[in-house]
């Protein structure tokens, strides 16, 4: 990949660093090695997220050409790569409603239950997860209608909870996650195939573990729930108090022989990005892959640490880049506002930079979409409040409404990639020359 210069470009350079990223986590470059031989059975797949129309398309290719294949994932409206739907291959790749569920992901979900009925020990189920599939694989747990599924997932969307939070109370409002798919495919052995998109690359919080046993408890989720003040319905919150909801715990014999690959994660893709940082001559720091938070706070320490570099020389030397992912939260106040998690970030951080010289700031999703518009995040230089002001735009006023996104738009600022058909969550570079 050929680097643009950063002292020439710094926009070119950082958007070459985010497109470094998320082709590390492209599927297929790094399903091969984690594949096994056919089985003597069967082989069936399933999953559910972002990721995994690109990784069935994957898979397909892979696997070999005389192998019986057959099953189904569930990923975003429009996350189908192009080539695999104008040419479906072994695996049916489905779409579905994300952040918030629709009747198309309960109808899927449904049908992965059927597509794994009536296995046996020599079947293989390989299940290929990743971020999203909390929203996309929804079946309501018994005595809960599918509205109420999704009231409270706009709830947990709005709260400010953490993603591994907001996956401990959806697993046990779920006929589906924690572990309970992978139930079902009982007694036939499972491969889950994860490309992460949560702060620690825990398996069973990816997509709210469908295939993998769960330690939270219902006890959990109930405090989780009154700690951000989410109104349940009746029935909701008896069957967490009572323990009736309750997912397959670590030990269960329905698990025995399973295995778990991560193939694709957050501090691999940073790592890409670092390596290419470098080849420019920019020293690259790459502070965490697990950062989380308010988003706007989040992007106030960013900008600050940006400051002591430009100004004092620590504690990095200048020039140089300071990566970081994660997934932070925001906490919506305004109903009218629109943008996600990377652009409320940058506004944040703008507003604390207040225009510091030779500071060049990207925030992106790596799935290609900011909460639920169409662009991955935005970009932030020296004079992006001077710019703002001579259109009329007070900074501080779209942040107190959430609308980073309708701050960014008028200045041309937005990245905008469409579906990147992966997920390692967030991405962010700030460059300081």
């Amino acid at each position: 990949m050929t680097v643009p210069s950063p002292h020439q470009d710094a926009r070119a350079f950082l958007r070459a660093l985010y497109d470094a990223a998320v082709e590390r986590a492209m599927p297929g470059h790094v399903m091969a090695t984690h594949l096994p031989a056919p089985p003597k059975g069967r082989t069936v797949v399933i999953g559910g997220g972002k990721a995994t129309g690109a990784m069935a398309a994957a898979l397909d290719a892979l696997w070999p050409a005389g192998a019986p294949l057959t099953g189904l994932v569930l990923t975003r409206y429009a996350h189908t790569p192009p080539a695999y739907a104008a040419r479906p291959g072994r695996i049916r790749v489905l779409e579905a409603s994300h952040p918030v569920p629709d009747d198309a992901g309960r109808r899927g979900a449904l049908q992965m239950f059927e597509a794994v009925r009536g296995l046996t020990a020599d079947d293989l189920v390989i299940a290929l997860v990743s971020g999203g599939g909390s929203a996309l694989l929804s079946v309501p747990a018994a005595g809960l209608s599918f509205e109420d599924k999704q009231q409270v997932n706009r709830a947990l969307l709005a709260s400010g909870a953490s993603i591994d939070e907001m996956n401990c109370v959806r697993k046990h409002l779920s006929a589906i996650k924690g572990g309970r798919l992978a139930a079902a495919c009982a007694p036939a052995r499972v491969l889950t195939l994860l490309i992460s998109d949560v702060p620690g690359d825990a398996p069973e919080v990816i997509a709210s573990g469908p295939t993998l046993p769960d330690p939270t408890t219902c006890a959990d989720a109930l405090a989780i729930v009154d700690r951000y003040r989410i109104a349940l319905p009746p029935a909701a919150r008896e069957g967490l108090k009572s323990g009736a909801y309750e997912s397959p715990k670590p030990g269960d014999a329905r698990f025995a022989g399973h295995q778990t690959s991560m193939i694709a994660t957050p501090l691999q893709s940073l790592q890409a990005a670092a390596a290419l940082a470098r080849s420019a001559g920019i020293e690259p720091h790459i502070l965490s892959d697990e950062i989380e938070g308010e988003s706007r706070e989040v992007g106030k320490v960013h900008a600050a640490l940006a400051r002591a570099v430009a100004r004092r020389g620590t504690p990095f030397a200048k020039p140089c880049v300071i990566l970081s992912g994660g997934e932070t939260t925001v906490t919506v106040k305004s109903k009218g506002g629109r943008g996600g998690r990377a652009t409320e970030f940058l506004l944040g951080c703008a507003i604390a930079l207040q225009g510091e010289p030779a500071v060049h700031v990207l925030a992106a999703d790596t799935d290609g979409i900011d909460g639920v518009e169409d662009n991955a995040g935005a970009i932030v230089t020296p004079d992006t409040l001077a710019r703002a002001a001579a259109l009329g735009l007070k900074a501080t006023e779209f942040l107190d409404r959430n609308d980073a996104y309708n701050f960014f738009a008028p200045l041309g600022d937005l990245v905008v990639t469409g579906p990147t058909f992966t997920n390692v969550n967030d991405f962010r570079a700030l460059l300081i020359g």
